[in-house]
Order: structure tokens, then sequence, then C-alpha cells
């Protein structure tokens, strides 16, 4: 049986198939499921999404399941105990920032704040090279992110967000996913 053809970036991994196939680009709505995905995305930063793939059961474990007020009320304590646990990537920075994240969602309706910047209408890409690391849509979704005491969410975090949850659809031109949703 032939494989189906995938955006370039998907590799021979198990992890990365299940990833793509079911779940990139799709959309992802309610402000924990968002929550998680804009943690996760502040994770990789600098890391290889694989890296926080096989550590997601691991991070919903350590995040209280990405319960924006379980986050939000963690301490200097939980901190410690994040920084302790070899089954999460241990950076000071981007667990306090998560934390801050979660203190910021109680505020804003977080699935919806980032779900206007959605732009449905972008050009379908053909080749990895036609896919951008950001867009003015990432630029004023970080920007309004950050206005609204988000931390570890430059442009192209928020781009990577917004492939992740269906802001967007990035599947290129031939990939089997594309319109499969």
């Amino acid at each position: 049986m032939t494989e189906p053809t995938r955006c370039g970036w998907v590799s021979s991994a198990p992890e990365y198939i299940a990833y793509h196939d079911e779940e990139w680009g799709r959309p992802v709505t309610g402000d924990d499921r968002v929550f998680e995905r804009l943690s996760l995305e502040a994770f990789q930063s600098g890391l290889s999404w694989i890296t926080i793939l096989r550590k997601r059961e691991n991070f919903r474990t350590a995040f209280a399941g990405f319960s924006i007020p379980a986050v939000a009320a963690f301490g200097e304590a939980d901190v410690e105990r994040l920084l302790a646990d070899t089954g999460i990537v241990r950076n000071r920075a981007k667990i306090e920032a998560v934390i801050a994240n979660a203190r910021a969602a109680l505020d804003v309706g977080l699935s919806d704040l980032i779900w206007k910047h959605a732009d449905p209408g972008a050009p379908v890409p053909k080749t990895l090279a036609d896919v951008p690391p950001q867009t003015p849509g990432s630029k004023a979704l970080a920007k309004e992110l950050r206005a609204n005491g988000f931390r570890f969410v430059g442009p192209t975090t928020a781009y990577a967000l917004m492939q992740a949850i269906g802001l967007v659809n990035d599947h290129l031109e031939d990939c089997w996913v594309r319109g499969t949703y």
C-alpha cells in the first residue's frame, strides 16, 4: 500500500504522522484546549516539535491537564517541582511564562481572542517554501496576546499556533489532509 502524500515537514516518526494526519491544522476551540496548544508551542520554541510530541502526556500531567484556573494557581513550589520533572522541558523562563499565561487567560476569553485572527483566505501553499514563518496576522495576534499579559508569544510562535489549531490551513496543495475537514 502506498503512503498518502503528506506535508514535507512530516518525518517517518509515528508521532509526527499521527499529529499531522489527526490534529495539525484542524480547528481547536475552548480556552483550556487552546491554552494547551499555546503552552506547547511556547515550549517548542528553539526545539524540535518531535521533542514536545514525545513529552506531551508528561506536560499534561505536570500542568494539571492545562486547566487554566489550576495552572494560574501554581506558585514557586510548583515551579521548582516542574524544574525537577525530567518528563518535560525544564526551562524556567518557559515554565514561568506558561503560569503567567494562565493568569492572563483568566481575564480574557482565550479561544475567542485567538480565533478572531483566523485567516481562512490564506493562499494554498504548494511547497514548504511557500509557508511563511510569520504573517501580518501572526504579528497582530502576538501583539494582542502580549498586550493582555501573555509571554513567549512572538509572531513566529503565534503563527505556529495559528497553523496548529486551524486558524490557517497550511497543509500543502498535494497533502491528502487538505480539504478533509
